[in-house]
């Protein structure tokens, strides 16, 4: 393969629909001219998922020709409104998708029952974190009726394969175990925020931080201690924003690690440095990102297939239907 047509890391796009839902991708084709340079087995894959897949109307004929034949969409510069401030309902007739990170911006301010709520779910992730007993978990389980319906209803899923109905908190956490209740809890928190319209978004965006950086470590030759290490970083990255207070504070009472701690405040360390990885392709940042893939020594192809994975996992969050969340 020539320098030319060496495969590049691509960029994707989460596109919410007039609702505030993700429900379509958006490749970023940006600067590509040559077709052998399209990720064309990640596009495949991810063309086979639950969501709609796009890519900017107006490419070279020869890429938009091989994007059409992996099941890829163009869309018109009318059907998408790029949005980086406050959710807003009012919007253009023709417009189907919305871009943007106007899920960042500042949560409304919780009342009355939302924010018993977020309290509520903050404590268990203390507990969780802390390794507390089973029945100190259960027992704020049952204040928190949104993060208990979550709860069982993962549980019973046929991602699950328990084979038997769960109806008991303590059958729930028995069956996931630890790790996957750290991981499922923190899930919980971005899904369950009916009152937040920013909830559904930000859900996609820290489920594919976290699956990547899991995937990131793995591919970096990190052990299984280091990939759980990666994931719980990706999810803690976003909880800040999640409760809209500075994520310092949010960290303060969690029994995290110390390497933890500095990759989300300092981006320091191995850590910090595969959540580089994953804030350089949100932001669509190729230098940045080349330059830190090179340093772990990860080629772009496998970055490409690590994100595809991540974004079909993230569908299947979404969805209700993921069950194990390993590597």
């Amino acid at each position: 393969m020539t320098a030319s047509t060496a495969m590049p890391p691509v960029f994707l796009h989460p596109l919410a629909d007039r609702h505030g839902t993700p429900a379509a991708l958006l490749f970023d084709v940006a600067g590509l001219e040559q077709p052998e340079a399209v990720p064309l087995a990640a596009l495949r894959e991810l063309a086979g998922g639950s969501m709609g897949c796009y890519y900017r109307a107006g490419q070279a004929d020869a890429v938009h020709q091989v994007l059409d034949e992996a099941g890829w969409k163009p869309l018109a510069a009318d059907k998408i409104q790029r949005v980086d401030s406050a959710w807003s309902a009012d919007l253009p007739a023709a417009v189907a998708w919305v871009e943007g990170d106007w899920f960042l911006a500042p949560p409304p301010k919780p009342v009355g029952n939302q924010a018993a709520s977020r309290a509520l779910a903050m404590k268990l992730v203390q507990l969780v974190s802390a390794d507390a007993d089973t029945h100190e978990i259960e027992a704020l389980l049952r204040q928190d009726p949104t993060l208990s319906y979550h709860l069982l209803r993962l549980v019973n899923s046929l991602g699950m394969g328990t084979g038997r109905r769960v109806t008991s908190f303590s059958q729930a956490i028995l069956i996931l175990g630890r790790s996957q209740l750290r991981r499922w809890l923190n899930l919980m928190l971005f899904s369950s925020r009916e009152a937040d319209q920013r909830s559904a978004m930000l859900l996609a965006r820290v489920s594919v931080r976290a699956r990547a950086m899991e995937l990131l470590a793995k591919a970096a030759g990190q052990d299984k201690s280091h990939q759980e290490q990666a994931f719980m970083t990706g999810m803690f990255s976003l909880l800040g924003v999640l409760f809209g207070i500075p994520l310092a504070e949010v960290l303060q009472p969690l029994t995290i690690s110390e390497a933890v701690q500095q990759a989300l405040l300092t981006r320091d360390g191995e850590l910090g440095q595969l959540l580089c990885v994953v804030e350089a392709a949100e932001r669509g940042d190729a230098a940045c990102l080349t330059e830190c893939l090179q340093a772990l020594q990860i080629e772009p192809d496998s970055f490409n297939q690590i994100l595809a994975d991540s974004y079909l996992w993230m569908q299947g969050v979404a969805a209700g239907k993921t069950g194990s969340a390993h590597a």
